[in-house]
């Protein structure tokens, strides 16, 4: 990361540009963290409620994260650069939190699967919001990737797909994927030029102060002394890991793959989680899984590789 902060001024318009390869290495880095991420949130999201621990990862990174901005770059404090990162870290809110609470209803592996349609949703939304278009290659294999998604969620069993048997906690991640589509669209449209670390900072910033209106009244009911350790480990796993390097990876990344692009890494999380699952003894998932899994990461690499 500290190789990305030296970058991370380079920024369009700072005649500083890093090579493709680098940015795309950052975003295969960024795509490792974050499937830890529902791995760990699965472990601890029934000690505490998912708007609480949404509010300690955010405020936590936030604290953490700040004084590093503060010696290298200034805080950059403006209304409009608050405001701008309200907008962002809204959708990330709500998608945090939709991901906790789904967690107690469904598996990792099963919001790992369903996060990768964000890329068509995100793609969908920079079409109106960023006038990016997306050329054939793109459509065939954004249509490729959720047909891949869809084929893992009912583990290939086409009986399943008639009957849309889907538990309460995809559904209720399906609309945190929904919110966090809006994600990258809103940063390439309200990036400035300012340091990526600066709009990181303000968005763990905006987003402590979201989750404070919105679950601030719970807070006195919390036994915080009865949070288990393993608990606080994972909140702390969450906020460095998968928020302060994440986050500022990501924003990093859009200005020069676009969102589309860098959504697309979402469809290496499936195949992530399930090293990570194997590598904890949980065993691979029923063989007519793989070939989604397959066409699914075929889709991202064909997204990575279109030139329009």
């Amino acid at each position: 990361m500290r190789q990305a902060l030296n970058k991370g001024d380079a920024t369009p318009g700072s005649g500083r540009k890093p090579s493709t390869i680098f940015v795309h290495v950052l975003m295969v880095i960024a795509a490792i963290l974050v499937s830890t991420s529902f791995t760990v949130g699965a472990a601890i999201t029934r000690e505490l409620d998912p708007a609480i621990l949404t509010f300690v990862r955010f405020t936590l990174a936030a604290a953490l994260f700040g004084p590093v901005v503060y010696f290298r770059y200034g805080l950059g404090f403006s209304f409009a650069l608050f405001l701008r990162c309200a907008f962002i870290s809204g959708c990330l809110v709500i998608f945090f939190c939709c991901m906790f609470l789904s967690l107690r209803y469904t598996s990792a592996l099963n919001t790992s699967v369903i996060f990768a349609l964000v890329p068509s949703i995100s793609g969908c939304y920079a079409l109106f919001i960023n006038g990016e278009r997306l050329g054939r290659g793109q459509l065939l294999a954004l249509v490729c990737g959720m047909i891949g998604v869809v084929w893992v969620i009912f583990r290939g069993d086409p009986l399943q797909l008639l009957a849309m048997e889907w538990n309460r906690g995809d559904v209720i991640f399906l609309g945190g994927c929904f919110a966090m589509g809006l994600y990258t669209p809103l940063v390439k449209l309200l990036h400035r030029g300012e340091s990526m670390a600066v709009m990181t900072f303000w968005v763990l910033v905006t987003g402590s102060l979201w989750l404070l209106i919105f679950a601030g009244g719970k807070l006195p009911a919390v036994a915080w002394t009865r949070v288990p350790l393993f608990a606080w480990v994972g909140v702390a796993y969450l906020a460095v890991f998968t928020s302060i390097i994440t986050f500022f990876l990501t924003q990093y990344a859009v200005p020069y793959l676009g969102p589309t692009k860098v959504m697309a890494y979402s469809y290496l999380y499936p195949g992530f989680v399930l090293l990570i699952d194997l590598m904890h003894g949980h065993g691979l998932p029923p063989l007519r899984v793989i070939p989604g899994v397959l066409v699914v990461l075929a889709a991202m690499f064909i997204l990575q590789r279109h030139r329009p």
